[in-house]
């Protein structure tokens, strides 16, 4: 599995961080590993550009390393080269076509390209290898609502919940789509189902409000 960060760390941390890994590749500027770490650090200071340098040292010598072909991937999403990313997803699913976050990296690429029914169809083959994560579930159900599938949404949305019960982003996503099927009662009673089982209620005080309209 791959995985942009294990722990979290203040961004003087990561700066710290990162000083280290310049000054350790100074001496090792060879050194495949040292290169990773330092595209993980760019990734968590938003420094995109600075990642894909990175994963481009590494990928001159290594075509099929993983990590450096997801993170440049991720990088390149969050600069919209979205066909970029896509291309890195895509190799690295051909090397390890079972890897949930890659899968999830090229949905979401599809999904912005609006390449609604590849997202779709990736997703539908993330839920069948993955059926108890609800992660694929809310990203399914996300894709849905933006192609207004609202009913379909719903169902992922609630078996994500089924899943991880009461997840406040879940609640709000599942809220958004009883309101776009003007279902405002069902929404209303589900916030209040949800603020009984530990979200806080002034949290969800904007979905409140437009439940009353």
């Amino acid at each position: 599995m791959v995985v942009v960060s294990a722990y979290s760390q203040t961004p003087k941390q990561w700066r710290d961080s990162l000083s280290v890994l310049n000054g350790l590749i100074q001496y090792d500027p060879n050194s495949t590993s040292l290169h990773l770490r330092k595209a993980a650090v760019n990734l968590q200071l938003l420094e995109w550009e600075n990642a894909i340098e990175e994963c481009n040292s590494v990928l001159k010598n290594d075509k099929k390393n993983l990590p450096a072909l997801y993170y440049r991937a991720y990088a390149n999403n969050n600069l919209r080269r979205y066909e970029l990313a896509r291309n890195d997803y895509e190799d690295f699913l051909k090397i390890s076509p079972y890897n949930m976050e890659a899968g999830l990296g090229l949905a979401y690429t599809f999904t912005c390209l609006k390449r609604y029914d590849e997202a779709l169809d990736l997703l539908n083959n993330l839920v069948e290898m993955y059926p108890d994560s609800s992660v694929i579930y809310v990203a399914r159900g996300e894709l849905e609502k933006e192609m207004k599938s609202y009913d379909i949404a719903l169902y992922d949305f609630n078996r994500a919940l089924e899943i991880t019960p009461y997840r406040q982003d879940i609640v709000v996503s599942k809220v958004e789509v009883l309101l776009a099927l003007n279902r405002r009662k069902e929404a209303k009673d589900f916030l209040d189902e949800a603020v009984r089982n530990g979200i806080p209620k002034g949290i969800l005080r904007d979905w409140y409000l437009k439940c009353r309209y």
